[in-house]
């Protein structure tokens, strides 16, 4: 009998299932070695007593767990003697298609498209132009639905409200229009404060606000301002930058980051403008900024199922919920992305000294973005490549290399399996996060990419760039 008890024990192995945070799941436990993701996803299922069986993976050290613990432990040499740890990972219960094909070539700006955005359902697409115009796009019907004319110059930004009843432009001449989607006219005159060219526009989230009324913008003149859109002015000015704000984002806790090409990310609260503090790290311009959080406040009630909505109450109540359920019990955390070709990784409402420093680029960082899921920070580079980071502790996991160019934008399916980059090399390519492979090379375009963007219900990617045509890629 004790033969057989020792066997036993021998023949498993003790582990401690984990949820990405490392916070563990329960008390470790003996599994058996031939327990592979299939087993393991039934076990984390009963543990969390969860009602609707949900998909994961599991990770250790980093590492996905694509085969039985034995074969694991063999290939990788694992001591057993104190308790693996496996990290399991909730996947979305939906899943987004790949795109492959470009279903749509759409003529209309005469100059180049500087900037493309789906709204928060999906369902309506707007860009922005050299041509001075911005221009929302029937995508049913593939055409042109409304030009908007009221720009003096090149619009670079535009930004549409969480609850998808406004977006915003802002231009070189640093004047900022806001537009209502339903008709194409815009909302009162230019709002006129900033000096020099926008840099960036964000919103307050909805499930802090609604119906969406405050957006702020950042200027290359060094300002920050904060907008009511129903009283058509800045209520609010963020000043403290001594260079150029190159990037601004609203938090879901109510707080504005901005990033400076004075090498500092400021941290405001928006009833005075007061700031709060001040992230210092990095050697040169910081470009990029990016919250675990950005997609569920980007999105705000809405998600893959289409779900719309009467009333504002009712969206910041669902707001909220998407928003909690994402961020669960640990605290947003803000990606930097730099000239000085490193990232680093915050916990801005902790600490103003980094998690850490990741560091593997080869040239400036353009542009970083965390997975809906908030799991994977993807970066894009001058040196060709996007490099995906572990989203809770910045470690370095893959590099995606392909393109001929620098990679200037990139954006992630809903479902946080794909990813999609456009470059100056004129093709946007599709990667598959977990064969960590390319999945999709969209050529068509015949000149740089300047933006892309995968709409929030999955189905269409839109790019736009040098060329002056618009395209749409669908799966």
């Amino acid at each position: 009998m004790e033969a057989m008890v020792v066997e036993e024990i021998i023949n498993n192995v003790m582990c401690l299932l984990t949820d990405p945070d490392g916070t563990p799941l329960g008390a470790p436990m003996y599994l058996p070695q031939n327990a592979g993701p299939q087993q393991l996803q039934q076990i984390v299922n009963k543990l969390l007593n969860n009602e609707e069986k949900l998909p994961y993976s599991f990770y250790i050290s980093d590492e996905e767990l694509l085969v039985p613990l034995e074969t694991y432990l063999q290939k990788n040499k694992v001591s057993v003697e104190k308790a693996l740890p496996i990290v399991c990972q909730p996947q979305a219960i939906f899943r987004i298609r790949p795109v492959s094909r470009c279903s749509a070539t759409i003529s209309g700006h005469a100059e180049a498209v500087l900037t493309v955005a789906f709204s928060p359902d999906g369902r309506q697409l707007a860009s922005g132009s050299g041509d001075t115009t911005v221009r929302f796009w029937d995508l049913n019907t593939q055409t042109p639905l409304y030009t908007c004319t009221g720009h003096k110059n090149w619009v670079l930004c535009i930004s549409w409200s969480p609850d998808g009843k406004h977006l915003v432009s802002g231009s070189k001449a640093g004047e900022l229009i806001c537009w209502d989607p339903q008709t194409g006219k815009s909302s009162g005159n230019p709002l006129i404060g900033h000096k020099k060219w926008i840099t960036g526009i964000a919103w307050e989230p909805v499930h802090l606000n609604a119906p969406c009324r405050r957006f702020v913008s950042a200027s290359k003149d060094g300002d920050a301002r904060i907008w009511d859109i129903s009283l058509k002015k800045c209520v609010v000015c963020l000043s403290g930058h001594t260079l150029a704000i190159t990037c601004v984002k609203w938090g879901g806790d109510g707080v504005i980051y901005t990033g400076s090409q004075d090498c500092t990310i400021k941290a405001w609260e928006t009833t005075q403008g007061k700031l709060i503090r001040e992230l210092k790290g990095h050697g040169h311009w910081v470009n990029s900024l990016a919250l675990s959080t950005e997609y569920v406040i980007r999105t705000g009630a809405f998600d893959h199922t289409g779900k719309q909505y009467s009333s504002p109450e009712e969206m910041k109540k669902v707001a909220l919920e998407r928003y909690k359920k994402m961020r669960g019990n640990t605290p947003e955390r803000l990606v930097s992305g730099s000239d000085d070709f490193t990232m680093f990784l915050w916990e801005p409402s902790i600490n103003k000294r980094p998690i850490t420093r990741m560091t593997g680029h080869q040239q400036l960082v353009n542009h970083v973005y965390f997975s809906p899921d908030g799991q994977w920070i993807a970066s894009a580079s001058f040196d060709k490549s996007v490099k995906l980071w572990n989203g809770t502790t910045g470690k370095f996991v893959a590099a995606f290399r392909g393109h001929v160019g620098p990679v200037y934008q990139i954006s992630w399916s809903a479902d946080s399996r794909l990813l999609l980059s456009g470059s100056k090399d004129s093709t946007l390519k599709v990667w598959d996060i977990r064969t960590r492979k390319l999945k999709q090379d969209l050529p068509g375009h015949a000149d740089e990419v300047f933006s892309v963007d995968w709409s929030p219900d999955g189905e269409k990617v839109a790019s736009g760039g040098k060329d002056k045509v618009l395209k749409l890629w669908m799966g």
